[in-house]
Order: structure tokens, then sequence, then C-alpha cells
């Protein structure tokens, strides 16, 4: 009775150490492939997050000129009560503000946050609370202009520049901290 034991328990451990090491294998296979696709996803989304960046901060460089010349109208008209705010905004062609892209980061955000390097993800953290600073700030100016669009008041011209001129000082934080991502 004891060999007969003896022999089941010698077959039976060799049936199941190749079914446990074949289960073994196909799981290290899966993992590897997982991490494989992982790094591609996460090497394809930092190729995005870079490309949005970079657009945004040429568009940022691109604006703040914009926007000083528009603080130099301002200036210079400001004693003048017969030059509306309009007037002022029509002769620098408009209002500029940059556009900041995050569609990349909102994506890795949302599914495999937790592959990305923590510093990385503080920074873009940040870019994201700077971009809804300055579209806060950007449409305070625009209600304060709406509300203000016929004036000729050197105040109303005043209080215009010094928003812009907060709205310039997010843009080079702004600008600053996508730098900043740039060199990690």
């Amino acid at each position: 009775m004891k060999e007969k034991f003896k022999r089941n328990a010698i077959l039976f451990f060799q049936q199941i150490i190749p079914v446990i090491a074949g289960i073994l294998i196909a799981l290290f296979i899966e993992n590897w492939n997982s991490e494989r696709k992982d790094k591609a996803y996460i090497k394809q989304a930092f190729s995005t997050i870079n490309s949005e960046l970079n657009d945004s901060k040429e568009d940022i460089i691109a604006t703040i000129p914009r926007q000083k010349s528009l603080i130099d109208s301002l200036d210079f008209y400001a004693d003048n009560k017969d030059v509306k705010v309009l007037e002022i905004v029509m002769k620098v062609k408009g209002i500029y503000v940059p556009s900041i892209k995050l569609n990349g980061w909102k994506a890795v955000s949302n599914t495999k946050i937790d592959l990305v390097d923590y510093n990385k993800i503080i920074t873009l953290s940040n870019i994201e609370d700077l971009k809804s600073t300055l579209k806060y700030k950007t449409e305070y100016l625009m209600t304060f202009l709406y509300a203000n669009i016929n004036e000729t008041d050197k105040n109303v011209k005043f209080t215009t520049k010094l928003i812009l001129l907060d709205i310039i000082q997010t843009e080079e934080t702004l600008q600053k901290t996508i730098e900043l991502f740039d060199k990690k």
C-alpha cells in the first residue's frame, strides 16, 4: 500500500510540476508583455505631451508681445478722454490669449498615472492648475472689458492694464513651468 501511494505521489508530482511551470511561464510572459505595452503607451503619451507643451510655449511666446502692445496703447491713450477702451483694443487688433494644450496629460492622468514619475506628475499638475488660473483671469478680463468697452476713463484703462499685467505674469510662470518640464 505504501508503494502504491508512493508511486501515485510520484506520478502526481511528475504531472503537476509541468502544469505549474507552464502557468508560471505564462504569467511571466503576460507580465512582460503588459510592461512592454505600458512602456510603449507612456512613450507615445509623453511624445504627445511634449509636442503639446512645445506648441503651448510657442503660443505663449507669441502672445505676450501682443498683450504688451495693448498695455503700451492703454498707457499712451490713458489721459485721452476721446478714445474708448474698444478703440484701443481695436488698434492692436484685439485681445490675444495663448492656447494651452494638455490632452495627452489628461489621457495619462485618467488611465495609467501610476506608470509616471512623481516629479513629472507634479509639474504637469502645476501646468494644469496654471492653465485653469489663466482661463479664469482671461474670463475676468473679458467680463471687465464687456462692461467697460465704451469707457474713456483713465481708471478703467489703468484697471485693464493691471489685469493684463496679471495675465502676463501667469503666462510667464506657465512658460517657465513648461521649460522646467522639458528639462526633466
